[in-house]
């Protein structure tokens, strides 16, 4: 599970741009608390502070406890606004969850094993459709990554959702489709797609 992390940030009485630019140039970037049938609380957050955490990866799927003046709300981030030329956060929007909410979350996945790939030790290479993958879950039990074991794999073969066990009440975003986490593609994988092909293509082609 994905750890809760406290941050500090402090309220924010004046909105607007020039508000906004003020606060940055203090070095702090404005955002705002919004969700859970309240009213919207504009805020401010150090940029050191906070561009630490965005730079550890994984900020949109992590679960803070925002400390507003000692008042403690559990949210998550939605979104980050950056600017075009210094590429440094300069808007932040923070989801509040109420107990027990559920979320949906890019998780990031971890491969393992592919040191006993075969189709990697044959030539082949991995074709990583998604290092990411989007799931529903309760925002108390994010998982921190997806493990995909590659053992076993040839060249040809992929891994696909329904072939993960995925933690207990986490399940995929998409649901119309099993769509592929990875290949192991090489000449014989070339093969494969065109006996495929042939026999009238792989349905899940469409998300790749």
């Amino acid at each position: 599970m994905a750890e809760t992390i406290e941050l500090k940030v402090e309220p924010r009485n004046k909105v607007g741009k020039g508000a906004a630019r003020a606060a940055r140039r203090k070095g702090l970037v404005p955002g705002v608390i919004y969700g859970d049938k309240k009213p919207p609380e504009p805020i401010t957050i150090e940029r050191r502070l906070l561009w630490k955490y965005v730079q550890t990866g994984g900020f949109l799927s992590t679960v803070f406890i925002l400390d507003l003046g000692g008042k403690k709300i559990q949210a998550i981030p939605r979104d980050v606004h950056f600017d075009p030329v210094k590429d440094l956060p300069i808007h932040v929007d923070f989801l509040r969850l109420a107990k027990g909410a559920g979320v949906t979350v890019e998780v990031h996945v971890n491969f393992l094993n592919e040191e006993n790939c075969p189709g990697v030790k044959r030539g082949g290479a991995l074709n990583i459709v998604r290092h990411e993958i989007e799931v529903n879950c309760p925002a108390d039990a994010i998982p921190e990554q997806i493990d995909v074991d590659l053992s076993g794999l040839d060249i040809g073969d992929s891994i696909h959702i329904s072939d993960i066990t995925l933690p207990d009440k986490v399940t995929p975003a998409i649901t119309d489709r099993d769509f592929t986490i990875v290949t192991v593609v090489g000449s014989a994988a070339g093969e494969a797609a065109a006996k495929e092909s042939e026999d009238g293509g792989d349905e899940d082609g469409k998300d790749e």
